[in-house]
């Protein structure tokens, strides 16, 4: 599939808030989508209608049936959109606390002893949630290492790691550093081989905004998400579970419903949202295929992002009109490799003679938003090894153009070279 035409783009565009102006700072390009993605017109409007609204779910009221049918779609339209025919869906605090949940039943579930394991590359969320429950269910947490140069951990990294005694194993979708993806079906089936009955729990945040969730495909056992790095807002986070997961002790309340893992009363406008966002996954499929079966259409959807963003990176790796790229620019270096297939719509880079905070800073001042990765708790797994104290994350969603690129290019050859073009 080809990049996404400019008509369409401009379509696009339309339907997101802020997409070319920030409140506080006026007109500049957001490059700084992994941190959060840019918010839909249609989820604004929907959060102010639900705010409004007094009724709570489970009343014998017109409200609050209401309400109970919005949830009701909301998880359908998810499960639609996500390829989960089966399992359940629930909301939490955040994806990260929602991933600390999973992992804490699972190992405390699961049979006593053996191993939980998960890799490197791996975001806090997972290595932490994995490192403090393994300890209390008395298992040791064995992580498997990424490969530095192209930023990936692949499944042949897992399987010599793998053993019948494996009882949780977390997998990272897309590295919110290195913006890489992983072989989530391929990761899964090594474990499965050795270890079938594993609870496999995957981070989807940063994969979500990407498109291309298929759960039915990658035989795991639970998958979250952050929506608002996913074009909802901030607030909640949104979980997967399989029904054999679901049916394990958990946190609930005594004589409560068994299977129900939402403690207190869920935001009912969050969901509504969840719903909001699927619409549009719709009607993008529907610009680019003349299929008519909506699994169709959310497939076709995360082939025009995955295209549309690739050309993005294509163009500010290697150049766009008369401008030459990230590839190009001298003392510049990209995380993971100027060619890597497994990119998602991020490049990572330093240049050897500016500071990481101090190319941030000046693209913010020419009104690029881009973001430091430092080697913090967040980042040290990646950057460290690197010898790096810092990285400079430019990161797109398929809103992005290619003018934009050219903008970014240019203050970039300023700021790596500020005594090119002033001649002698």
């Amino acid at each position: 599939m080809s990049e996404i035409s400019p008509a369409l783009l401009e379509d696009i565009r339309g339907k997101f808030a802020h997409v070319d102006s920030c409140p506080q700072q006026g007109p500049r390009v957001f490059f700084e989508n992994a941190g959060g993605a840019l918010t839909l017109n249609s989820v604004v409007r929907c959060s102010h209608h639900y705010a409004a609204i007094p009724d709570n779910q489970g009343r014998d009221n017109a409200g609050s049936h209401d309400l109970v049918r919005v949830i009701a779609k909301a998880k359908k339209d998810m499960g639609d959109f996500m390829n989960a025919p089966d399992g359940s869906f629930f909301m939490g605090e955040s994806g990260t606390e929602l991933l600390f949940r999973l992992i804490m039943n699972a190992c405390l579930g699961s049979v006593a002893g053996g191993d939980v394991l998960g890799s490197t590359l791996e975001h806090p969320a997972t290595r932490s949630g994995c490192a403090r429950w393994a300890k209390i269910a008395g298992q040791s947490h064995i992580l498997v290492p990424h490969d530095d140069a192209t930023g990936l951990v692949t499944a042949q990294d897992y399987a010599p790691h793998v053993t019948p005694d494996t009882r949780v194993a977390t997998i990272l979708h897309t590295s919110p550093v290195t913006g890489m993806a992983v072989d989530v079906a391929a990761i899964s089936a090594v474990i499965r081989k050795v270890a079938p009955a594993c609870f496999i729990i995957v981070d989807g945040i940063q994969h979500a905004a990407h498109g291309g969730i298929d759960i039915a495909s990658y035989d795991v056992d639970g998958y979250v998400i952050s929506p608002y790095k996913m074009f909802s807002r901030h607030g909640y986070g949104l979980a997967w579970i399989s029904d054999r997961l679901r049916s394990l002790p958990h946190d609930m309340l005594v004589g409560g419903p068994k299977d129900n893992w939402e403690l207190g009363t869920r935001d009912t406008g969050a969901y509504a949202t969840l719903s909001e966002v699927v619409r549009y996954f719709e009607w993008l499929g529907s610009q680019v295929t003349d299929e008519t079966d909506r699994r169709a259409k959310f497939i076709a959807a995360g082939q025009a992002i995955h295209a549309h963003e690739t050309a993005l990176t294509d163009a500010m790796i290697n150049g766009t009109g008369n401008l030459p790229g990230l590839a190009e620019m001298a003392g510049g270096h990209i995380i993971g490799g100027a060619d890597n297939p497994a990119r998602e719509g991020l490049v990572a880079l330093y240049i050897d003679n500016v500071a990481s905070v101090d190319v941030v800073s000046a693209l913010n001042a020419q009104g690029i938003r881009t973001h430091l990765r430092k080697a913090d708790h967040y980042s040290g797994n990646i950057l460290d090894p690197l010898g790096l104290d810092g990285c400079v994350r430019v990161s797109m969603c398929h809103y992005n153009s290619r003018q934009e690129i050219a903008q970014f290019l240019t203050a970039m050859k300023q700021i790596a070279d500020p005594d090119a073009g002033r001649g002698a």
